[in-house]
């Protein structure tokens, strides 16, 4: 009986202290592919009305331009160089301003701190901008190309002339690179001002004001005349266009797009990293 009472009497054992649990592995976080951003920046292009209507005029002039080098050119100027200049001309000022809606869209449009806030460090949103730009020049080139050769095999049929194919693959490319610096220009633009209006009216002065007083300037002043190629990039980049380049023009391009373009380029991708998006 003594032995009952103590065992109900006695205090039940605390219960086994159970085992901790194992730490759950820490979530990583990957980031966003760059193939991903360049996907969602070239889309940005499209997606508002104005960028949709600048991309469809890049079609739109090459066929006017062809249309009009068809109707008006003189038959012994159905070539193809004479197709791919008038097409390059009104490119040229199309394919800058592509360039700068791509980054101040950011900021007149108020996305800036929804893509900055998806993507923290600017830089990489940067990069996808200038890759989506260059894709789209290069692209808009061939689409020129392409157009343009058609032009001349039609403009050859109605002529009755042999189709004339007068641009080799060097000079291609130069006009290639030609483009693409002029984009280059309209971007570095559209970063030091990150506005639509500033920058569309920065690179008119660049691209009008700007030649006509450096030609100015040298046809006056002999000092300047062997200084332009060096200072004017207008100057050094239309040689492209219609010159060999050689050793020397090449040097000349390299200086001039150091003052005019790379340098302010960075100053302002220097300003977009630090600045604060309102």
């Amino acid at each position: 009986m003594t032995t009952q009472i103590q065992a109900a009497t006695q205090a039940p054992a605390p219960p086994a202290a159970a085992a901790p649990e194992a730490p759950a592995g820490r979530r990583v976080v990957r980031p966003i592919p760059m193939t991903r951003l360049v996907g969602v920046e070239l889309r940005k292009m499209f997606d508002t009305r104005a960028g949709f209507w600048m991309m469809a005029s890049v079609g739109i002039v090459s066929v006017l331009a062809t249309a009009a080098v068809i109707i008006w050119a003189p038959d012994e100027a159905i070539t193809q160089n004479t197709f791919s200049t008038a097409i390059g001309m009104p490119l040229s000022v199309v394919l800058p301003i592509i360039a700068i809606l791509s980054v101040t869209g950011e900021y007149s449009q108020r996305t800036g701190l929804t893509t900055y806030t998806l993507v923290p460090w600017r830089g990489r949103v940067m990069a996808a901008k200038v890759v989506s730009t260059l894709l789209v020049g290069v692209a808009a080139m061939f689409v020129a190309l392409a157009v343009g050769a058609l032009g001349n095999v039609v403009g050859s049929a109605i002529t009755g002339l042999d189709a004339t194919w007068d641009i080799t693959l060097t000079q291609f490319g130069n006009i290639v690179l030609a483009n693409v610096l002029g984009m280059l220009m309209g971007f570095m633009l559209g970063v030091l001002f990150r506005s639509s209006a500033g920058a569309i009216v920065g690179y008119f002065v660049y691209s009008l004001v700007l030649p006509v007083a450096f030609g100015t300037l040298a046809a006056f002043q002999e000092w300047f005349r062997d200084l332009q190629p060096w200072v004017d990039v207008n100057f050094a980049v239309t040689r492209l266009f219609d010159q060999t380049m050689t050793a020397e023009y090449w040097q000349q391009l390299g200086v001039s797009t150091l003052v005019w373009l790379w340098i302010p380029l960075a100053i302002g991708l220097r300003a977009i990293l630090r600045a604060e998006v309102k």
